[in-house]
Formats: C-alpha cells, sequence, structure tokens
C-alpha cells in the first residue's frame, strides 16, 4: 500500500484561485493536470516527494458530473465551501479489495492538456461520499513517465488528520491502520463530529505547514 495522493475541491476561489493559494502556502508550483472525461471534473496538482502529489480538483458544468461518483463527491464538497475531500491509497492489484468490498473498479483517464492520457482504475468513491473519513483506492495503468509521481517534488506529506474512528478505516481497509502509515502520521484526534479529513501537514522549505 502507498498513500498515493490527497485531494483539495476548490471552492469559492475556483480551480485557479484555489491552486495560487495553496502555491503561496507551500512554496510549490502546480500544474495543469487536464480534464477527467468520464467524471466531469477538471484538475491542477502540486508533486510531492515520495511518489505522492496534491490533487486540486474542481466540478464541470457538465453531464457527467451529474452521474459519476466522482463528479458527485466534487460537487458536494465545494457547495460546502470546498477543502479537503479524501485521501488516495495505490495498489498494484485492486482485486482482493473488489472481492471483500463487493463492488468493481472504473476506469478512469484525463488527458494532458498536451494530448497525452492517463489511465488508471479506481475503487470505493462511493464509500468515500458515504463516509468521507475512508481513503479510496486506485490502481495506475499508464507507464511511468507518465504518473504524477514522475515530477518529483520536494515538499513532504507530514499528516493527515482525520475527524472520525480508526477503527471505522481498518474495517474498510481490511487491515491495521498504524499511526505512521507509509511514512505519513495519520491522526485521528481532530474534534469529533463530521468525519472526513480536517488538515494536511506539509514539511517544507519554510517548516511544518498545515493546511
Amino acid at each position: 500500500m502507498h498513500l498515493d495522493h490527497v485531494i483539495f475541491a476548490a471552492g469559492p476561489l475556483g480551480l485557479k484561485g484555489e491552486a495560487e493559494r495553496l502555491e503561496s502556502l507551500l512554496g510549490a508550483k502546480s500544474f495543469d493536470g487536464g480534464l477527467h472525461p468520464g467524471f466531469g471534473t477538471q484538475m491542477r496538482l502540486i508533486p510531492l516527494a515520495d511518489g505522492r502529489h496534491i490533487e486540486i480538483v474542481e466540478v464541470l458544468d457538465h453531464p457527467a458530473a451529474e452521474k459519476a461518483p466522482y463528479g458527485q463527491a466534487v460537487r458536494a464538497r465545494s457547495e460546502l465551501g470546498g477543502g479537503w475531500l479524501g485521501w488516495v491509497i495505490c495498489l498494484d492489484d485492486l482485486t482482493t479489495y473488489e472481492e471483500r468490498l463487493d463492488r468493481k473498479a472504473r476506469h478512469g483517464a484525463r488527458h494532458f492538456p498536451d494530448g497525452r492520457l492517463l489511465e488508471w482504475e479506481q475503487l470505493g468513491v462511493m464509500g468515500l461520499i458515504a463516509d468521507p473519513q475512508v481513503p479510496f483506492f486506485i490502481r495506475w495503468i499508464s507507464e511511468p513517465g507518465l504518473l504524477p509521481s514522475a515530477l518529483e517534488g520536494t515538499i513532504g506529506l507530514h499528516e493527515i488528520e482525520i475527524a472520525g474512528s480508526r477503527q471505522r478505516v481498518e474495517e474498510w481497509l481490511g487491515e491495521e491502520l498504524p499511526d505512521n502509515f507509509d511514512s505519513v502520521n495519520i491522526n485521528f484526534d481532530a474534534p469529533s463530529g463530521y468525519p472526513g479529513i480536517m488538515s494536511v501537514t506539509f514539511s517544507t522549505d519554510k517548516g511544518l505547514v498545515r493546511i
């Protein structure tokens, strides 16, 4: 299991404005990630160290956004003012999780601005909609040179603070979730309330930055 990326849904500032705000806070540059035509969304990304990234995403006024679970999830979070939508775990094989969760992975794809196609499979977005504290799963299909990890950022993902229950997330994962998972601190000490990611802390040239 690899903690692959965290997702930030754009709020009133819109995709460009949110990307610029995060760039300023982290001292980093974001990149145009293109469109998710099947999900009705568009995104920018900020590369992180250790093969991770931040996905900054905005829903489009497109029929796909009304039908696709991912588009629905982004719209719902944006309508609440935007913020952290979820966290994503990368797996080499989704078969075991398809069987355990009794659902099939969905194919995902997006085109880079230069026309290149990035493809993956994802599983568990409906679980994220029902319970925003749980991660969803991804398996990259495209060759390594096309993946976000190829951008090789220098900012570290230090901690994810979650409102919810470690036990609930462990039930979803089907295994224990240590305090330090894949070199990232997973903190469930956030005040109780609506479950989900409360904050993400990054290690930067400025020191630790909590967003």
